[in-house]
This record gives structure tokens, sequence and C-alpha cells, in this order.
């Protein structure tokens, strides 16, 4: 069981996606004329003006299970376990309509609500992800529903081209962190694979790790944030796990630290200057998404720099 969580504008697009499919049913349901599309969505749209300003009144989430879970997920199981999940989700007392697919081999239903309740009130939509996560794990464990198979399982030639390279793109990961313990070893076994890894940067200078905003996969000429492709990609979980193997020379280009720097914790000011895995070629900082005015700087380039200025301050030649 997963849930796809989406919000939007239009009532009307929505109902006539989600009751414009073969053999669509609404399983459950509440505060909603159920006569026709056109009554479903007047409905929504009047509740919707209590409270108008709510630029993104409709909710939607796609609730999707396993072939194997088909059997005992009849109309009345599946409302019972959306019921659920919506008391988890915090969605109450308002309109909804839960409308099942028979469309495709992964039984599902679809969850139209007004994020506008009976009394008004937007219903938030803040940690939706995270409580998505929780939600679906407790459902799972509490009915032995079927967990999803793990992504180095899935069939990758059945995929659509964008989906095929996330899905290698996982794979190559997963096997290049049995093997790394450093992200300069991490980086070469993807290399070896086709997948070029590339840190986003925040800043135009990158002195300590937490000017690193993140990281980038790209492979057939295809890129996606790591979040893109697993959450347990991200670089703050990877950093925890790869060591960056500093050399003991890289004190020379450190600039003296204050009192109160030297008790920072170390992970906040490590610095990323004579690193080996910079100097490996994988130096391409990428600008971030807010900074696109920053340059990259390749790591040559800023020690470079940095010993320039030592030279400036008379710190040594």
């Amino acid at each position: 069981m997963i849930g796809k969580i989406k919000k939007g504008k239009s009532f009307g697009g929505c109902i006539r996606y989600v009751m414009g499919k073969d053999n669509a049913e609404i399983i459950a349901s509440d505060g909603v004329l159920l006569d026709n599309i056109r009554e479903i969505t007047d409905s929504f749209n009047y509740q919707r003006m209590l409270n108008p300003k709510i630029r993104q009144p409709v909710g939607h989430i796609a609730l999707s299970f396993k072939p194997e879970d088909k059997p005992i997920l009849t109309n009345e199981f599946m409302a019972k376990i959306a019921m659920e999940y919506m008391d988890s989700m915090g969605i109450k007392d308002t309109q909804f309509i839960l409308v099942r697919h028979n469309n495709t081999d992964n039984p599902h239903c679809h969850l139209v609500y007004n994020r506008i309740g009976y009394d008004g009130k937007v219903i938030s939509s803040q940690g939706d992800y995270k409580r998505n996560e929780i939600a679906t794990k407790k459902l799972k464990d509490k009915y032995g529903l079927t967990y999803a198979e793990d992504k180095c399982k899935t069939n990758v030639k059945k995929l659509r081209p964008a989906e095929r390279v996330k899905y290698e793109i996982h794979n190559a990961v997963k096997k290049a962190l049995k093997s790394s313990k450093t992200w300069k070893e991490f980086n070469d076994n993807l290399a070896g694979q086709g997948v070029k890894l590339e840190f986003v940067k925040r800043s135009r200078e990158i002195k300590t790790l937490n000017d690193i905003q993140g990281i980038r996969f790209t492979k057939d000429g295809l890129t996606f944030k790591a979040s893109q492709i697993s959450r347990d990609f991200s670089f703050a979980k990877l950093n925890a796990r790869l060591s960056w193997n500093k050399p003991e020379t890289e004190q020379e280009f450190e600039p003296k630290k204050s009192k109160q720097e030297s008790i920072r914790p170390m992970e906040q000011r490590q610095s990323l200057q004579g690193n080996g895995l910079l100097e490996g070629g994988l130096g391409l900082f990428l600008p971030s998404d807010n900074n696109p005015q920053d340059e990259q700087i390749p790591y040559d380039e800023l020690l470079r720099r940095g010993k320039k200025k030592k030279r400036k301050k008379g710190l040594g030649l």
C-alpha cells in the first residue's frame, strides 16, 4: 500500500479524472451529492466558498495496493482502510468521495476531499508526506498487506525511459555503497556503472560541508536530484555513511579559527579543500536552483585561490 498526495485548484478537473475511468465506482463519501459529475463538483465548490482565499482547496490522494492483496480487498474493506488512513492524516469533518478504479492490476482508489472543512477552516497539509509514510506502514502491518518489492528486483526493461534510468541509478547507488567507505570510492564505483555524481552548492565558495546543499545523479543524459531516487540517498544520509578521507596536509590551507568556531561540531566545519575526492575530477559543484548566478568552481581552482589569499596575508609561501 502506498499513498500519492496531490493538491489542486479545480474540483471539476479532478472529479472528471477520477470518475472518467471505466468501471469507476464510488465506495464511500460524505457531504456530497452523487447523482452526476456536475452535482459532485458543485457540492465541493459550494463549500470551498467558505474560505475563498485558499488557492488549492482540492485534496487528492491515490491509495494503491499490491496485486497480491486483491482477493481480500472488497469495496467495504478498501473503504475501511481508506477511512482509517484519513483519520491518521488528519482529514476529518469535511466532504470527500472515495472512488475505486479497476483498470490496472494494482487495486487502487482515489480519495478526493475538500481541504476547506465544514467549519470553513483549512485542513493543514504540513507534514503530509511524513504522516503518509507512517499511516501506510501502520495499516500494512495492522492488516498484513503486502509491502512493495525492493527496487533492485524491478524489471526495468518494462519501464519508460525516465523511470528506467531512475531504477538503474537506484541499483547502481545501492551496489556502490556496498563496496565504498569514502566519497572517492563511492564516486569511482558509480562512474564504473555509468552514473555521474555531482554536488549542489549553496553559495559561491565551498568552505565547509554546510556549503553543500545536496547531490544529483546523471545517467544516459538524464539528471535527478537524490531525493527523486530515494530519500535514503540524501547528502546528509550518505555523508553520515561515507568519509572524506581528509589528508593531514589539509590544515595548511585552512584559515585560523576563532575559539567560537573551534567548538562547532566537526561535521559542520570540516573543510573540503585538499580532499582527494575532488582532486579526482568529481568537483563539479553545481549552483543550487536558488542561486542560478553562482559559478561552477572545480576543486583545484578553490585550492589555488586559497593559497593566494595566504600569501597576501603573510601566512607563508
